[in-house]
């Protein structure tokens, strides 16, 4: 079992984060803000990929003033993204349900303790985002663009945001690299007990981005740093959600939803086994008990994989087995195992 870091507990919008709360997904939209219809449509589509939390970002008075028709079309809690213009929070404050601000380009002190006594009116939570890419001048001359550099701003900005008397504060620490990013969050963890948000920053296309958030947010996790994530990809919206619930869902902290066991492909295997499992992945999407199964092509790893799986099926030459929780129910012809097997998950799952 994973003992996560006990955090405060705040609420963006009606969702829990840090505490005993799980873990929650989050994405932000690509749209102009201040196309309402675009950034609405965006915002339902991550509603219905699984999101929890959407941030969308605030350059200008155009998106600022957008936000109220925004929030009247959607469900999903919204945080307001600002840099370099604090006038922008003050507007967004009026509507959102968090505040984001990175230290190293907002201002102006002064500028800040405008932005906490906006969301002090409405009880908002304000999100410190480091980025190691824009740290303060002050962080960056001492550090450089450093995991030490990244932990100094984000420790200098909670305590000046707690001597406003303002602690409904989470924390994101991002790079653009796995290292710098793991060290930022495990060095800040032990200096304070405010939820963290996890990310690696700029992290690129679907593919680099899934390999570098997998280790980053999978190592954080595993030591129980971390309390709602966001896996950047450049351009891609249902993808973030479904790779944060993948390693969430990898790293055992949510039990939802089957997982699929299935051997690599090589010689001995006796059917199309990279179309059965991708048919298997289809055809169980829709299932949310969490349920083991196994999808193997061949009977030399298949039975001592199928003792630990809910239902199994193992492919021979010409036939193979279905087996439920380590015994055999079946033996068929290959043409018909996969329905089989298919029947036995539904079934399974129904039971749980």
């Amino acid at each position: 079992m994973i003992k996560r870091y006990p955090t405060k507990k705040i609420y963006v919008g009606n969702v829990p984060i840090g505490g005993d709360a799980p873990i929650s997904v989050q994405s932000m939209t690509y749209s102009k803000t201040s196309d309402v219809q675009a950034t609405v449509e965006q915002i339902r589509r991550l509603h219905f990929a699984g999101a929890d939390i959407v941030r969308v970002a605030v350059p200008d008075k155009e998106a600022a003033n957008a936000l109220k028709e925004i929030k009247k079309q959607v469900t999903l809690p919204i945080v307001a993204d600002i840099h370099f213009n604090y006038r922008l929070a003050l507007i967004a404050a009026e509507v959102v349900d968090c505040i984001r601000i990175n230290p190293g380009n907002i201002g102006d002190k002064k500028r800040v303790e405008e932005v906490v006594k906006a969301c002090k009116q409405r009880n908002l939570p304000i999100r410190i985002g480091v980025n190691c890419g824009s740290l303060e001048k002050e962080f960056e001359d001492k550090y450089g663009q450093t995991a030490q550099g990244m932990i100094a701003s984000a420790d200098y900005n909670i305590k000046f945001l707690e001597d406003l008397d303002f602690t409904d504060i989470k924390v994101s620490l991002k790079a653009s690299d796995v290292q710098r990013t793991v060290e930022a969050y495990r060095g800040l963890r032990p200096k304070n007990n405010y939820p963290f948000h996890l990310g690696v920053t700029e992290a690129g296309t679907q593919f680099h981005s899934t390999i570098k958030s997998s280790i980053a947010l999978g190592s954080l996790l595993l030591d129980g740093i971390g309390d709602t994530l966001r896996v950047s990809m450049t351009g891609e919206l249902e993808k973030e959600i479904e790779v944060g619930r993948a390693i969430l869902k990898d790293a055992g902290l949510v039990k939802e939803g089957l997982n699929i066991i299935s051997c690599p492909t090589c010689g001995r295997i006796e059917a199309d086994l990279v179309s059965a499992v991708a048919l298997v992945e289809e055809k169980t999407k829709h299932i949310k008990t969490p349920l083991n199964v196994s999808v193997m092509g061949c009977v030399v790893n298949a039975l001592g994989e199928a003792k630990s799986a809910d239902v199994a099926i193992a492919y021979g030459k010409g036939s193979g087995l279905i087996i439920k929780k380590g015994e055999t129910i079946a033996k068929l012809p290959t043409d018909k195992l996969l329905d089989r097997f298919l029947q036995e998950v539904e079934e399974e799952a129904k039971k749980k």
